[in-house]
Formats: structure tokens, sequence, C-alpha cells
């Protein structure tokens, strides 16, 4: 089994910045993607980006490329998301998920991932 605790939302302003955190428990990671997933009130969700923990390497979506970062700590099991220059449209839930790592490219797509957390709220206001 694979637990995702997410934390870190809150309510910033415009222009202004939050770290999400996301504690992954799991046996090992090597083979394991993690990926942050957002969805805004009526909206459906989308992907913001995802880690591949053997390596480090990521990807993010185009919407948040140059502000969103995201990065992991092998030693503490948490994957981070450091998102800069909000905008109320950034607005949403926020979810960690986790699907094993079989290689390729990232998923973008939720259906892919098979573990989820409860998600935490960010609020940009303008």
């Amino acid at each position: 089994q694979v637990q995702l605790v997410e934390s870190g939302g809150g309510l910033v302003q415009a222009g202004g910045s939050l770290r999400l955190s996301c504690v992954v428990s799991r046996p090992t990671l090597i083979r394991t993607i993690t990926g942050w997933f957002r969805q805004a009130p009526g909206k459906e969700r989308e992907f913001v980006g995802a880690i591949r923990w053997i390596d480090g390497s990521s990807a993010v979506a185009i919407s948040v490329k140059g502000r969103f970062t995201m990065s992991r700590d092998s030693a503490k099991n948490t994957l981070y998301l450091q998102m800069s220059s909000l905008k109320p449209e950034d607005t949403a839930v926020y979810t960690c998920a986790a699907k094993d790592d079989y290689g390729g490219s990232f998923s973008r797509f939720q259906y892919d991932y098979n573990y989820w957390g409860q998600g935490t709220q960010v609020t940009v206001s303008s």
C-alpha cells in the first residue's frame, strides 16, 4: 500500500509563493513516479507535474512552467511543489498521486496513477 499526505496549502496573494509537501509512505520509492494534480471548482482535474524518484527527473505542465518547480527528498520520502508568481487561476485543490515507474515518458493522465492523497487547498487572492 502507498499512502500520501499533503500539507502546505493556504491563502496567498497573487504574486506570492507557497510550497506544498507530500509525504509518501512506501517501502521503497525507487520504482515510483509521483505527481501533482489540481482541480478548480467546476473544472476537471489537471496535471501539474511529476517526478521520477530514481533519478529526480521531472516535468511540469506548460501552464505552470517557469513558476512551479518539483523536487523530492529521498531521505524524507517527501515530494515538494514550489509555487511562485501565483495567480488567481492557480486556485484549486492540489493533490499528490503515485504510480509504479515502468520507464518512458511521464503520464499526464490521472487514471494512470493508482494512489492518491486527500488534497490541500490553495487559494490565490487577487
